[in-house]
């Protein structure tokens, strides 16, 4: 290469760079921005989801407070109106009242409240014996209904919520009951104090309250048997969720909050749930997914329009630049790699060789340890050239910087190309040992690929190397050690060629 060459060369690369560095600086400052942009972005429309779902959070535990406070104190007043009947069951003066009066002191006014169904007194056969709403009890039998066997077979119960059913007296309304137990002075099963709720009460309620378009709020007992639900379905009214994992959830805590999707529409809620303290009730109430974000989704698109407009700008600059820096960079590597790399054997050339040689002799000067440099020749290489030609000559070169790759294996080693048909191996914390059977690999390595050589003594191309080990002392030269690396190929050289020599002082 010529002196003006060089000059071109050391421009180009040292142009390259600066354009480099100003593009790195442009693409990164348009980057930063964009990267902020998005973040502020994303952070505030992130926080605002959260703020959504917390908010409807919050909204559906008051829904959920409001019914069950409702339902509780409805419950009281029930469970009051059964006591007094039992009560006044058990007083002589009482039952010997006329039946009108006798009616009148057992069914107080809440026997009349809306929503209430019948208030029957059943006998241990199950047959009306007393009715609210009449002196002369209907006719009816219920020792089939599952309240009645309930209260008969389990003295303890206390009051017992019905799952819901159709009624008989009234037209077959849904309706729960509330019963209580009546027993004999022996303890001897009596009969029960029976109170039917109209399911409507409970429809009239959740109805009152708002859920959005797909929400849904429902009132399920213990045993996993739906109560009522809104959206109303009477299809659903009765229905077990017992295997449904939204039910395992309400079993889990007192009350909480939970995302699932629903096995009845399957669609996907956030949940409110809260067991009743007193009663074997759960009160549900949840909100869809899709009302939750409604709002967030408009607001989301809206500053997303307009994060895409100022942020488009950026993107497309950062994007442009971003591909105009790599290819200047690609090119930059280019250069720095031929700058240090032989063009023909793909080794290191003579300059990089120089820079790895002062690293590692500094470094093992520091740690005290060996180091090693293998110098290697190509045997009578120039009658090769002169037989086989130059081009020959190039191929037998790039066979034997192959050889030599192949054969150092540590990230450490390192081979250039010295010059001509000469090679040097850079071997840290290598032994004279080690060193010389890394050697004795490459040479052999070279003698099998069998290139033909009519001018060697051997017939094909062969390679001699000189092997040096030292541990750098201080003031110590390399020069020195490569002079000594230098004098271990001629040893062998003067040997007989196709050999490695170690040097001895």
């Amino acid at each position: 290469m010529t002196r003006t060459q060089k000059n071109r060369s050391a421009f180009f690369v040292n142009r390259i760079r600066r354009i480099a560095s100003t593009s790195s600086l442009v693409v990164g400052s348009c980057a930063l921005i964009a990267i902020v942009m998005v973040g502020l972005c994303g952070l505030v429309l992130y926080q605002g989801r959260l703020d959504a779902l917390s908010h409807t959070r919050d909204t559906l535990r008051d829904i959920s407070l409001i019914a069950q406070r409702d339902i509780e104190r409805n419950f009281e007043l029930y469970e009051l109106s059964l006591q007094a009947v039992v009560d006044g069951l058990q007083q002589p003066e009482v039952m010997a009242l006329p039946p009108h009066l006798r009616r009148q002191v057992l069914f107080d006014r809440a026997a009349s409240a809306r929503y209430l169904g019948s208030m029957l007194v059943l006998d241990a056969a199950g047959n009306i014996v007393i009715d609210s709403g009449s002196d002369t009890p209907r006719a009816g039998n219920f020792a089939d209904r599952p309240y009645f066997i309930v209260q008969r077979d389990h003295p303890d119960v206390g009051l017992y919520i019905s799952d819901p059913y159709q009624s008989r007296l009234r037209g077959g309304e849904p309706s729960i009951a509330l019963t209580r137990r009546l027993s004999h002075p022996d303890g001897s099963f009596a009969g029960i104090v029976l109170l039917s709720v109209n399911l409507e009460y409970f429809h009239k309620l959740f109805a009152g309250l708002s859920l959005g378009p797909h929400g849904s709020m429902s009132l399920i007992g213990h045993n996993g048997i739906m109560i009522m639900r809104q959206p109303y379905d009477l299809r659903i009214v009765g229905r077990s969720i017992k295997g449904a994992s939204t039910y395992r959830h309400f079993l889990s805590a007192p009350e909480g909050s939970f995302s699932e999707t629903a096995s009845i529409d399957g669609t996907r809620r956030l949940y409110w749930f809260s067991n009743f303290p007193r009663y074997p009730l759960i009160i549900m109430v949840a909100a869809a997914d899709q009302d939750i974000y409604a709002a967030w989704r408009r607001r989301t698109l809206f500053i997303g329009s307009l994060m895409l407009a100022f942020g488009s700008a950026f993107v497309a600059l950062s994007m442009l630049l971003g591909v105009q820096l790599r290819r200047r960079m690609r090119a930059e590597s280019e250069l720095q790699l031929l700058a240090r790399t032989d063009g023909l054997t793909g080794l290191n050339n003579r300059r990089s060789l120089g820079e790895i040689l002062e690293q590692e002799w500094r470094r093992a000067r520091r740690n005290r340890s060996v180091m090693s440099l293998l110098f290697l020749d190509i045997d009578r290489f120039k009658a090769y050239n002169d037989t086989y030609g130059h081009q020959a000559g190039d191929d037998a070169l790039a066979v034997v910087a192959r050889c030599i790759s192949a054969s150092i294996r540590r990230p450490a080693d390192t081979a250039a190309r010295y010059g001509g048909e000469e090679f040097v191996v850079v071997l840290p914390e290598t032994p004279a040992s080690g060193a010389a059977e890394i050697a004795e690999r490459i040479r052999s390595a070279i003698a099998g690929c069998e290139i033909e050589h009519a001018g060697s003594e051997y017939g094909r191309v062969t390679a001699s190397i000189g092997v040096v080990s030292r541990v750098p002392e201080t003031g110590d030269d390399l020069s020195a050690a490569i002079k000594a690396a230098d004098e271990a190929l001629y040893q062998a050289k003067i040997s007989g060629r196709n050999r490695v020599s170690q040097y001895e002082p």
